[in-house]
Formats: C-alpha cells, structure tokens, sequence
C-alpha cells in the first residue's frame, strides 16, 4: 500500500473532512512519496509520481519544480560525464526525449510562477521557484550539458533568489539555490567572463550550504542541502568531510545508489 494510499484512508477514519480537504491530505502525502523517490535516487519515480500530483494539482510550483529537477538528474544520468559532450548527446538514445519533457516542465512551472507574482510581486513561493525554475535550467546547460547558455535565465534566477532572501534571509531553500549560483560561476564560468555575471564565490557557496545543512528544517528542505553539501564537497575532493555528509545521508536514503556507491569507494572504516 502506497503512503498517499495510507494517509488518505487515515485521514477518512479520524473525521469526516471533505471531498476537497481528502484530496489535499493525498496529494500532499504523494508529493512527499516523489520528494523521497527523488532523494533515494529513484528519479523516475520521481518524475512519475510529481506529474500525478501535478495532474492533481495544476498550480502546484513544488510538484512541477520536483518534476523538473527529477528529469534533469534522469538526464545526467544517462548523459554522464563525457569528455566530449557534443559527440555523446548525439548518441543518447532517450536524452531528447527527457529534455523535451524538461523544457516542457520548466516553461510551464515559469509561467505559473509569474503569473502569480503579476498578481502580487512579493509572492515569496512564486519569486523562489521561479528562480529555481531558471536554475535548474542554467544547472542543465551549464553544469550538465557543458553548453554555454541560459544567461537570461540566469540573470532571472539570480534576481529572483536575491529577492527572497531580502525579504527573508532565513529561507533555507532560496539560500541552497543562490549558494549553488555562487558555486557554478565560480566553477564552470571562464575566468574573464565571470564579472559580467555579477562574480562568483565557491567558498561562499559551499559555507552557505554548510550552513543551511545544519538548520533544523523540514525533512526534505533539509535533504536538499545535505545533497548539496555533499555534491560540493565531492567536487572539491574533500573525501573525509564527504564522508562524513554521505553516511548521514545514506541513513535516511539507503537504496541511494550514488550514496552507496561513494561510500563503498571511498569510506575506508567501513561504518556504514
């Protein structure tokens, strides 16, 4: 039995609720099935279970924004890290058809999002997941990809982000996303360019995340910056603290096979 399954017949036994306040219980427990699936690796499942929710839900930010991330780590997947990254796009057999779903995701996702802040400019969901929306995008070309694209959307995201965290600095996902803006220009933007994006920071980045890891936090806001954590301690080669961030993390997500995979390489005391 499914947990949104389990949480809607729980929710019919304690009280009679109605038919609209039902459907909240289960879409909101289906949302944090796909945010489990999402941190376990199972992207997917992920991807499936956040255009349930969506279908659901059409204005959902959160359900489209995880579909969108979902498929994009689908993508990288597949994609790898290949040392010449025209010549393997071209010979990935599902990677357009995940971008298109992408591409789809994302644009609706922005859409919405401003649409509500025409509404109200200080919408604080919107004006966050609109500046992930665009991050994810810029993460995809930049990071992913290795295409030297997206800087509208990065300009965007990074107005965004800036946005919310004026308003309230203690936003712990808009500061694990303008951290990780921090950390790409600094890392993946070439030396001479890197003024004309307002510069970047990878130790800012990376105490930012270190920061927001530690802040007692929901269970998968707090996920989000533990993965971030670690993602930056791995490409910084500091193995022992990543270590340290991935056994944490292997303890809420155990069939995480990147986890697992790490921790089998590189955790020598074998704690796990």
């Amino acid at each position: 039995m499914t947990a949104s399954i389990v949480a809607l017949a729980a929710a019919m036994a304690a009280a009679p609720a109605s038919a609209e306040q039902l459907a909240s219980v289960a879409t909101r427990s289906t949302l944090e099935e796909a945010q489990r699936l999402f941190y376990s690796g199972h992207y997917d499942g992920a991807a499936a279970l956040a255009l349930t929710v969506r279908a659901a839900d059409a204005g959902n930010l959160a359900a489209l924004e995880l579909r969108s991330s979902a498929l994009h780590f689908q993508i990288r997947r597949v994609f790898g890290t290949p040392q010449n990254k025209e010549r393997a796009w071209k010979t990935c057999g599902s990677c357009e058809e995940l971008l298109a779903a992408f591409v789809t995701e994302t644009n609706l996702g922005r859409s919405m999002a401003r649409a509500r802040l025409n509404q109200s400019a200080v919408d604080e969901d919107a004006l966050f997941f609109l500046g992930k929306f665009n991050l994810n995008v810029v993460w995809l070309q930049l990071a992913t990809l290795g295409r030297r694209s997206g800087w509208s959307e990065y300009w965007e995201a990074r107005r965004s982000l800036d946005a919310v965290l004026t308003a309230n600095p203690q936003h712990v996902r808009a500061r694990v996303a303008r951290a990780w803006i921090d950390y790409i220009v600094d890392t993946k933007v070439p030396w001479g360019t890197r003024w004309l994006l307002g510069g970047g920071n990878k130790k800012r980045g990376l105490q930012t995340v270190r920061e927001a890891a530690q802040v007692d936090a929901p269970p998968y806001v707090q996920a989000e910056a533990m993965f971030a954590l670690w993602d930056m301690q791995v490409r910084e080669r500091s193995l022992a603290d990543a270590v340290v961030t991935a056994r944490a993390l292997a303890q809420d997500f155990p069939d995480n096979r990147e986890l697992t995979k790490f921790l089998d390489t590189h955790d020598l005391q074998g704690s796990r």
